[in-house]
Formats: C-alpha cells, structure tokens, sequence
C-alpha cells in the first residue's frame, strides 16, 4: 500500500519543493550537496592511499631527585596519573 514513490510522485513532490522553496535556495542546496560530497570522496580516497599511520611511543617522563613520593606520577600505559593527596575515601 505504501511504497517509495514512483515516477509521477516524484514530479510533484519536485515541483511543490521548488514552489516552496524557490529556484536559487534549490540551487544552492544542491551545490552545497555536491561540494559535501567531493570533499568526502577526496578524504576516504586519501585515507585508502596512506600508508599505515605512524606509530609513536608516548614520552614518559623520568622523575628527578628532587621530587617526593606524592609528586611522582604513576604511569599506566603512556597516560600519567597523578595520586591523590587525601589517601581517604573518595566520592
């Protein structure tokens, strides 16, 4: 009973959007439409021409002398946590 709109459906709903809308907002709806999509067929197109992406190890820094135990981060695969100060119940 209700399907995608055939031949003659669509006409019509051509000719309401173009009444409702006006000739140039449809137009430049559409070349805003064909920009959008060149652009994304460059980027995937880029994307699949790359070479696989570099890979870099995080720098972890060394703790100098000086500091103390509750300065010294802990490091937990390349992220740096800092312990909490108050070693008491946290919310």
């Amino acid at each position: 009973m209700f399907g995608l709109p055939g031949g003659m459906e669509w006409v019509i709903l051509a000719i309401i959007a173009l009444l409702v809308f006006g000739g140039s907002r449809l137009a430049n709806a559409g070349k805003n439409a064909g920009k959008a999509i060149r652009e994304f067929k460059e980027e995937t197109s880029s994307l699949k021409k790359s070479d696989a992406p570099e890979q870099t190890t995080p720098q972890v820094p060394t703790a100098t002398p000086t500091t103390t135990a509750e300065q010294t981060p802990q490091v937990y695969d390349g992220e740096i946590v800092n312990e909490p100060k108050d070693k008491g119940q946290q919310a």
